[in-house]
């Protein structure tokens, strides 16, 4: 099998969780219905985007992410019952004080595949992240499912070549990144364009570089900052794929919730990397100084 149809669930989250996961639960079957075989959610899905501010009381939202668990056992029944890969972005508890940003692979049969834990914890004005995650501990991880093999990384992962370039090496046919990024309103007009302009374009290079496809899956909507008087955020949405070209196939919009459908042909890898032998030519003998975090004088 060379065709695979990839769907991108993007929407906006409400404070209840158990509606947001019945808004994915129905997001699923309509991509279902429409042919998708691999469906991806966006970063956090099951709640809003909690990292905008710091509260102790926020990590009641985190749950064990394993076979046995809750929501992945639903997500299991979901994907058996519509024969579909699911990618599920979630809070992930291991124990009091130890928490992680994950997202789980569940096969087209149901079955558990394993999960990621984001690699790479941003700590900025309203994405206080490194409050709430500890830096993931499994590595860069590919998952051989029925329809692909897929490497999973997480939003602000999507900035670090070196985190795309490690998964496509495990063998990833495409690379998925849960995503929950948007504009502060008072930064929008100034930095909006380039900020979003700059996110497309990383992750299309990080396809023509590794020659596979990319699939960034956003959420929409504005969220409120909880904190008074402090603004909110804005998400941009236009979840998008790009082929092993950098060329974006299909683009979603920047304001409404959507299931949509992307037909992917992975014989384009073949064809792509055997032009551009990037993966040929690399110097592995001479990459040692990468593993230095900056050359000081």
């Amino acid at each position: 099998m060379s065709k695979v149809n990839i769907a991108l669930l993007q929407h906006s989250c409400q404070a209840q969780t158990a509606a947001n996961f019945a808004k994915v639960a129905g997001l699923i079957a309509v991509a279902a219905r429409q042919g998708a075989q691999i469906i991806a959610t966006q970063e956090l899905f099951k709640s809003r985007y909690f990292c905008q501010h710091e509260a102790y009381d926020l990590f009641k939202l985190a749950e064990p992410v394993n076979e046995k668990a809750a929501t992945v056992k639903a997500l299991s029944g979901l994907a058996r019952k519509h024969k579909v890969v699911i990618v599920a972005s979630l809070f992930e508890r291991v124990a009091g004080g130890v928490y992680y940003n994950t997202a789980v692979v569940l096969d087209a049969d149901g079955k558990y595949l394993g999960k990621y834990r984001k690699m790479h914890i941003p700590d900025d004005p309203q994405f206080y992240e490194k409050f709430y995650f500890a830096p993931g501990d499994l590595g860069f991880k590919v998952f051989k499912t029925r329809y692909a093999d897929i490497g999973v990384l997480i939003c602000w992962d999507q900035w670090y070549p070196e985190a795309a370039r490690l998964t496509a090496l495990l063998g990833a046919q495409i690379i998925f990144y849960p995503t929950a990024i948007g504009w502060l309103p008072a930064d929008k007009k100034v930095y909006g364009e380039r900020q979003h302009a700059s996110w497309e374009t990383i992750q299309r290079s990080h396809a023509i570089a590794n020659g596979c496809f990319v699939a960034a899956a956003n959420r929409v909507g504005s969220e409120p900052n909880p904190e008074k008087g402090k603004e909110g955020i804005e998400f941009w949405g236009q979840s998008f794929v790009a082929d092993p070209y950098g060329t974006v196939i299909k683009r979603a919009s920047s304001n409404k919730e959507e299931a949509f459908i992307v037909p992917v042909d992975l014989a384009v890898i073949e064809t792509k990397r055997v032009q551009w032998p990037f993966l040929r030519d690399r110097r592995i003998d001479s990459y040692n100084g990468i593993l230095s975090r900056f050359h000081e004088e």
